[in-house]
């Protein structure tokens, strides 16, 4: 999924203090005690808070908290600024690859943190392993949130996360060369190909695909198309049992996308993937870009001059439909001081200073609607990509989606390279089923 900010205080008796970027290790994910990792180089450590009472009666504790670089960097300084007196340390450490599957592999060895900040979607698979316990939040502090933010930590019934930000995927655009915004996928297309003909692009859309295909960034056109991944039930969850790649829609989707493809229009390439989509776009190869909030950075660093809509779809086909995400604060079940990570997930880090220097430091639109209302003033690309996520799908979080995403991903990449969609989608289809009973 992927969605910094600077805050005003933080309620006297809150504790946070310090970074640590741990060291660098060429361990795997695949290790029986995995260590948080800051990069090529960092230290670790925590300093104690001076005065004041322990909130949680645990004084001398010790909170850990897990994020990637970015929101470690963010939280460090958060916590070096506005730390106050709370009676125990706190611990902010880096870690730069694989954090989900590291979290787990140490949680399960007793060696985890207290907190660790990730996606959503990250829930199912955590709960299904027991490594995270649900957060307690009042009523009134949920309603200060994105409803959709809410209903994307909410598992099974029980809220198992703090939401900080939303994101999703939108159609930006270069304005100099598209002063437009196309209403469907074949106008988008029409107008990527005159680009190319008057030498003005190399490229009709950047759209990530890459050799093993990319689920999350193709799936608003697998919707448009006709397609959808799980079922929902009466009570509003995914139904892991109804697996709609298996179905005849999903076929239907593909050979549209397959439409696009390297033996079709040529607007969807394998030869674009992660590492190079936001730069086609920002070396003005392409005059469309389908991303999320996490470009905007580079687009404003190039110098262009860009607009955000929402992705379009099909014609006479469905909305295009991105996955909504949501980054969340987790409380470790295996943590060795729940209290404390409790006490400092639901009343600290659900404050709108810290949402706001998260949103700075990477602008994915606050999910505290306080915190929004203070930065979208600043920041007119927040409701443009909102708007586009109105239409949008909750991302799944369900334990069954882990099963989805490298056959959905690869099946992609092979239509969009001129595979029998029917086959492919079929292969697909089966390898999840298989992996879910």
């Amino acid at each position: 999924m992927r969605v910094g900010r600077s805050r005003v205080e933080l309620v006297a008796g809150v504790v946070l203090l310090l970074m640590a970027c741990a060291k660098e290790s060429s361990k795997s994910e695949k290790q029986e005690e995995p260590t948080p990792q800051g990069g090529t180089a960092g230290t670790e450590g925590g300093a104690q808070a001076q005065g004041g009472t322990d909130p949680a009666g645990a004084a001398g504790g010790e909170v850990v908290i897990w994020a990637d670089d970015k929101r470690a960097a963010v939280l460090s300084d958060f916590a070096t600024k506005f730390a106050s007196s709370g009676g125990f340390n706190l611990k902010v450490q880096a870690v730069s690859k694989d954090l989900q599957t590291n979290f787990v592999t140490a949680s399960q060895a007793g060696k985890g943190p207290d907190v660790v900040v990730g996606a959503h979607d990250w829930i199912g698979n955590l709960v299904q392993n027991g490594a995270i316990e649900p957060v307690q939040l009042t009523d009134e502090q949920k309603g200060a949130f994105n409803p959709l933010a809410i209903k994307g930590v909410t598992f099974n019934g029980q809220i198992y996360a703090v939401p900080y930000a939303v994101e999703n995927l939108a159609l930006i655009r270069n304005t100099e060369l598209a002063a437009d915004a196309p209403k469907t996928m074949e106008e988008l297309v029409a107008a990527g190909k005159k680009l190319k003909s008057e030498k003005k692009a190399t490229e009709i859309l950047a759209l990530q695909v890459g050799n093993n295909g990319d689920a999350y960034h193709i799936y608003p056109l697998y919707a448009s198309g006709g397609g959808y991944l799980f079922g929902v039930g009466a009570n509003g969850d995914y139904d892991p049992k109804d697996l709609g790649v298996a179905k005849p829609e999903a076929i239907e989707a593909f050979a549209k996308i397959g439409k696009l493809g390297e033996k079709g229009a040529g607007a969807l390439k394998r030869s674009i993937g992660p590492e190079n989509a936001i730069t086609v776009f920002t070396g003005k190869k392409s005059a469309f870009l389908i991303s999320g909030p996490w470009a905007i950075t580079d687009i404003k660093k190039a110098g262009l001059k860009y607009d955000i809509s929402p992705i379009p779809g099909f014609e006479g086909g469905k909305p295009a439909k991105p996955f909504v995400g949501v980054q969340a604060f987790y409380v470790a079940a295996k943590g060795k001081n729940k209290a404390l990570a409790q006490e400092l997930v639901s009343n600290h880090l659900t404050q709108p200073d810290l949402a706001v220097a998260l949103f700075k430091a990477e602008p994915r639109p606050p999910a505290l609607t306080a915190a929004l209302e203070q930065v979208k003033a600043e920041d007119p690309d927040l409701e443009k990509f909102l708007s586009a996520g109105e239409s949008g799908d909750i991302l799944p979080a369900i334990p069954a989606m882990a099963a989805v995403w490298d056959p959905f991903g690869k099946a992609s990449a092979a239509v969009v390279g001129g595979a029998n969609p029917k086959t492919t989608v079929a292969a697909a289809a089966k390898a999840i089923a298989d992996q879910i009973k």
